[in-house]
């Protein structure tokens, strides 16, 4: 009986040896598991924080950018009513135009030459023009910005 005791013994602490062993495999597995998760989740994380990062500058960028375009298109239109109301004149080269032959012949008086000047026409197509410009020159400093800010900024740690 003895050995007996001993051959159930012996078995038992197998038994308790393989099962110890299995779980312990298992708890392994699962910690390699969860670090490669946690890694993944920080690595998420890091990436999240930099997009946000990048969305705040580049809607500072855009209110900066808009508002600089905003004031320009003011300034033009100021300009524009200063003009109309007598305030100020545009400077342009004009030549004026050349008196016809019939009237060449009477008396000289305020109606024989014309004075140099833009037509409604080309006034507001000068203002349009204008505003064109000053859009274009804007956006460009403002894709400008944008590639030098995002584009050849240093990459962070995370890309």
């Amino acid at each position: 009986m003895n050995r007996l005791v001993t051959f159930g013994l012996v078995l038992a602490v197998v038994a308790l040896g393989w099962t110890a062993d299995h779980y312990y495999g298992k708890a392994v597995d699962l910690r390699d598991k969860y670090r490669t998760a946690y890694s993944t989740t920080q690595l998420q994380a890091a990436t999240i924080d930099d997009m946000q990062a990048r969305q705040q500058s580049l809607a500072a960028l855009d209110a900066k950018h808009t508002k600089e375009l905003a004031d320009a298109q003011n300034q033009i239109d100021a300009l524009e009513r200063d003009v109309a109301d007598g305030l100020k004149q545009l400077q342009l080269h004009a030549r004026c135009p050349s008196v016809s032959a019939d009237k060449s012949t009477g008396t000289s008086g305020p109606d024989d030459g014309a004075s140099p000047g833009l037509t409604d026409t080309a006034e507001r197509d000068y203002y349009t023009l204008r505003k064109r410009i000053e859009k274009a020159r804007k956006q460009i400093d403002g894709l400008q910005n944008y590639i030098r800010q995002q584009c050849l900024a240093p990459q962070t740690a995370s890309h």
